[in-house]
């Protein structure tokens, strides 16, 4: 297990607060380059020559047969053939502005069938766009007994009602396909309260992270607390709990449709599935290694089996849970420290490998700064992972 660093949720810090630009500038631009290149990149010229293509276009079918009969006597792709194959999957137009605000934006989510953007701000507001219509705002929603920001939201799976979080142990659910444009927090509204907390909890925590289940009757979230619970909402009570890190519990998400697998990620770098038909132990049933920094978000594909998940480390793993361990494998400690909310992440540490590492595939290229990045799959008829980034 790597070596727990005590990380800071809920305010900004005197870095923040008083430098708010931050030295990311080369590696930003240093991303831009790359991408406007991959766009305008051409198979290298042994590709080109070995399928007699000449100037014309290639098929990326051609590139992948080409390659798996190795007609290039190269036994792999070029950088170039790699390239030449991804423009055509990269986004070519945008970024555009949805809509602008006073404060900042630090999550946003899709509605399972694309048809509505979520989007939460610092000044405790939620507003929900409708894409099919010009990303019009379909609810304004003003919330109420937020500490700092928003730090969740979960759309219910028939889009009717939607739970949002604080640094509180309250959620507070509405519903967003009323009549009213306009969401007031008990004014014009009802946003009911369900309180997470114990009577034994011996201070107040904080929520970063809310889903619903897959029929919609159950919440489940993570806290500060190091927990998860479980919350249900027939019964209007927590029916779970469980202390599942040693450190902020910043992911958790049901694995499929049945609601009995959980998978959960923690500042303390390791993620875990639990299964709760056998949690009265309240151990997970196995531990997955393979990050070296706080692990900020994951997104089920809803099989079962594989999830992804995206850490301050600058990764996204994916993860098959057949693949799991019954013990945490220590990991190298960290010889450097850094702030994920204003520092630029140290070059030194950004090709650090675990060494039991689990995982079936890095991906890299993206940045975890400022927020807890959000990433997901695409919808189930395709193989991709998104990445979502608010600012």
């Amino acid at each position: 297990m790597c070596s727990k660093r005590k990380t800071c949720h809920g305010g900004p810090s005197q870095q923040e607060q008083g430098s708010p630009a931050i030295a990311n500038e080369v590696f930003v631009i240093d991303e831009e380059v790359s991408h406007l290149t991959r766009l305008k990149s051409e198979p290298s010229e042994r590709t080109r020559a070995c399928l007699h293509a000449g100037k014309s276009h290639i098929s990326t079918f051609k590139l992948l047969s080409s390659r798996e009969s190795n007609r290039s006597g190269f036994g792999r792709f070029s950088s170039a053939d790699c390239s030449y194959a991804l423009r055509k999957h990269l986004p070519v137009r945008g970024p555009w502005c949805v809509d602008s605000m006073d404060c900042a934006a630090y999550i946003s989510q899709f509605s399972s069938d694309g048809s509505l953007l979520i989007a939460g701000f610092r000044g405790g507001r939620i507003r929900i766009y409708n894409a099919d219509k010009k990303w019009k705002i379909h609810k304004d929603i003003n919330c109420k007994s937020l500490r700092w920001t928003v730090s969740d939201i979960a759309l219910s799976p028939d889009q009717q009602y939607l739970a949002y979080s604080s640094l509180t142990p309250t959620v507070h659910i509405v519903n967003v396909q009323n009549a009213l444009k306009q969401s007031h927090a008990n004014i014009t509204d009802i946003h009911e309260g369900l309180n997470f907390s114990a009577a034994d909890d011996e201070s107040s925590f904080g929520i970063f992270s809310i889903k619903f289940s897959k029929d919609g009757h159950e919440l489940v979230v993570g806290n500060s607390n190091e927990s998860i619970c479980i919350y249900d909402l027939g019964a209007n009570k927590v029916t779970e709990r469980i202390h599942a890190h040693v450190a902020d519990v910043n992911a958790v998400t049901f694995a499929d449709e049945s609601s009995d697998v959980l998978y959960s990620g923690s500042d303390d770098s390791l993620c875990k599935v639990w299964d709760r038909r056998c949690h009265k132990s309240a151990k997970p049933v196995g531990v997955l290694a393979g990050h070296l920094d706080g692990v900020t978000f994951i997104d089920s594909r809803g099989d079962g089996h594989y999830f992804i998940s995206n850490c301050k480390d600058q990764t996204i793993k994916l993860w098959d849970i057949r693949k799991l361990s019954s013990a945490t494998k220590d990991c190298t400690p960290k010889a450097y420290e850094w702030d994920y909310r204003w520092m630029t992440y140290p070059s030194e540490a950004r090709f650090l490998k675990h060494s039991y590492d689990q995982s079936l595939a890095t991906f890299r290229g993206h940045s975890v700064l400022r927020t807890l990045i959000r990433c997901y799959f695409s919808p189930m008829h395709r193989s991709e992972v998104h990445i979502h980034r608010i600012q």
